[in-house]
């Protein structure tokens, strides 16, 4: 399961990029320092809802576009999490003939 404050800093940085503007950039207009904007990037603080409304502005992204990418992220992640990765091995040769389809 992701975590919040790491899916929110990948989809600020994404939409920072995609600007083509630099963190510098965007902490003098969203009046944040440089150092803690960088930390919510990389996912090692909590962005308040307050410091998020001001980052928004700053990329000038609405809050609900970048609540969106991050709810979609954690619908993918949950979907990923149904999915058997590893198929399970049969313990005995009757296990195995069990699970083969009946012809």
């Amino acid at each position: 399961m992701p975590i919040l404050r790491t899916e929110l800093g990948d989809v600020l940085r994404e939409a920072r990029l995609t600007q083509g503007k630099t963190l510098r950039d965007i902490s003098s207009a969203a009046r944040v320092s440089l150092g803690y904007l960088s930390e919510v990037e990389r996912g090692q603080k909590e962005a308040s809802s307050e410091l998020l409304a001001s980052i928004s502005d700053a990329l000038e992204v609405p809050m609900s576009d970048i609540l969106r990418e991050v709810s979609d992220r954690f619908a993918t992640a949950e979907t990923f999490d149904e999915v058997s990765v590893m198929p399970t091995i049969p313990d005995t040769a009757q296990e195995l003939l069990d699970s083969m389809p009946r012809r």
